[in-house]
């Protein structure tokens, strides 16, 4: 069971949840707190009709067996604002997390982290609420601007928003689009990618975020 360590309202206005998000940056660390990484887990919510479905699959390395998946259901009550869509998927995932009997290492968000504007992705945002190691690798650029990587895999290009890097844009795959990595919280970017890449089965997503997404998005 993962549970929070720090808590907040989640029926606030938009304005209110942008400020949260800024307050919560202020606690997000960038240094790897990682040693070995055995197990990992996979986080995605799937929204349709008013509800999110949110679905956790935990999976061991190397090989990337699934050790156990969580499926948590809820009201979607927070309206559809552009970065602020944690504030929609937070409470659910949350949920999601504390059904686990399985601890991962390391959770990865089909989702952003520190790519974001106000530097608080989902990936983050429950990150430093529950003060565990977690890693965005989202399918898509919110914020940012960044070159083509190569084409191999395992290629990456720096994500720049100004002068500051906030991700990588790495390819999984060769040849296929690229994914979005950012850190999340407790993670180095450096160690985000090498992750990712390790949780890769032949797919352009890492398997857990892979499994999770497939769950999330059954009806």
């Amino acid at each position: 069971m993962l549970t929070p360590v720090l808590s907040h309202r989640w029926d606030v206005s938009p304005g209110e949840a942008a400020q949260i998000q800024r307050d919560l940056a202020a606690r997000l660390l960038h240094s790897d707190t990682l040693d070995e990484v055995r197990l990992v887990a996979g986080v995605d919510v799937g929204l349709w009709q008013g509800r999110a479905r949110a679905a956790v699959t935990v999976h061991a390395l190397p090989a990337l067996d699934q050790v156990e998946a969580v499926v948590c259901e809820g009201e979607v009550t927070f309206p559809y604002v552009p970065g602020l869509l944690s504030f929609r998927e937070g409470p659910v995932v949350l949920a999601a997390l504390a059904q686990l009997h399985t601890i991962p290492d390391v959770l990865i968000f089909d989702g952003q982290g520190y790519a974001h504007p106000r530097r608080m992705g989902l990936a983050s945002h429950i990150g430093v609420l529950l003060d565990w190691p977690s890693i965005g690798c989202a399918k898509s650029r919110l914020v940012g601007q960044h070159d083509e990587p190569a084409d191999a895999r395992g290629s990456a290009a720096a994500l720049w928003d100004g002068e500051e890097q906030i991700g990588l844009v790495l390819r999984t795959r060769q040849a296929v689009r690229p994914v979005y990595v950012s850190v999340g919280h407790r993670v180095g970017l450096g160690h985000a990618a090498e992750i990712v890449l390790a949780c890769g089965a032949g797919y352009r997503l890492p398997e857990p975020t892979r499994w999770a997404h497939r769950l999330a998005s059954q009806r």
